[in-house]
């Protein structure tokens, strides 16, 4: 990833030194490399307020200076910094204090007294790579809201399913990967005793000969089941004890993880059992 030039040059630096002359020197020289967002101050004391007023992406920050020196500012914008990067370069005539500037947090230094190509060159680089983290930063945050509202998004769609299927059929159920039910919905079961497992031949205690169950429709759903095959209209039928008869139909799709382990059915079923005419 590259960046235009012209966000470079339009990047928001300021300039902390306690020498009227070398701020003088490095706005000159900044302006004429092209940049346009330079600001100086030559008070560290306002540093703290500046950065949390406008952001800066490069801070260029003197180490010695009355009152409080480089060290401190850094200390109080890291206090203060809703993160723990420091876009900072020092400027030192101490060689000495370069390591322990690194140390605190600054990210580069310039070697006072100034090489005009090298801080053109660091001050340039530095931009480079701050600005590029600073799109990363948002290109995240951008994704992981559009991961968020897509996750929303589905688990709506995945409610106005499960609520249409309830209303378009008598019941809605939901198995796990071992067969066991972990969701059934709907009043017509509870209202004819039916247990859902027997209906899909799930259970052992209620695949007894007397059940009333069409014991060759319960084996052919036990065969599709256990293939991971979707179903669709697969009829029931059964005997009651006084002679009458029903039957239903069942859908039913399994499901899969995004990794593409099996984790279940899930289906809707409907009575279907013709009604007596009247008068007969």
């Amino acid at each position: 990833m590259t960046l235009p030039e012209q966000d470079i040059l339009a990047a928001r630096i300021l300039i902390v030194d306690d020498q009227e002359a070398n701020v003088r020197l490095l706005e000159r020289l900044l302006g004429e490399a092209g940049y346009t967002g330079v600001t100086s101050t030559m008070d560290p004391l306002q540093v703290c307020a500046l950065h949390r007023k406008n952001d800066y992406d490069l801070i260029l920050l003197d180490l010695q200076m009355p009152g409080m020196d480089g060290f401190q500012v850094m200390a109080a914008l890291r206090a203060g910094a809703a993160d723990s990067y420091l876009p900072v370069i020092v400027l030192t005539a101490q060689p000495g204090h370069k390591l322990r500037a690194l140390q605190a947090g600054a990210k580069d230094f310039i070697s006072k007294p100034f090489d005009l190509l090298e801080v053109k060159t660091r001050i340039h680089n530095m931009l480079e790579v701050r600005l590029l983290y600073r799109r990363l930063e948002a290109h995240n945050l951008l994704l992981e809201q559009t991961v968020q509202l897509r996750t929303a998004e589905l688990r709506e769609s995945e409610a106005r399913y499960r609520s249409l299927t309830e209303l378009a059929s008598d019941w809605y159920w939901e198995q796990d990967e071992n067969g066991s039910f972990t969701r059934v919905s709907g009043p017509v079961l509870e209202m004819l005793g039916i247990r859902v497992d027997a209906l899909l031949g799930e259970s052992a205690a209620d695949s007894a000969p007397d059940s009333g169950w069409n014991e060759v429709e319960r084996a052919t759903m036990r065969a599709i089941i256990a293939a991971r095959q979707p179903f669709l209209d697969f009829t029931f039928n059964r005997v009651n004890a006084d002679g009458s008869q029903q039957q239903y139909r069942v859908s039913g799709e399994p499901m899969f993880s995004s990794s593409c382990r099996f984790i279940g059915y899930r289906g809707i079923g409907v009575e279907v059992t013709p009604r007596p005419q009247a008068g007969r």
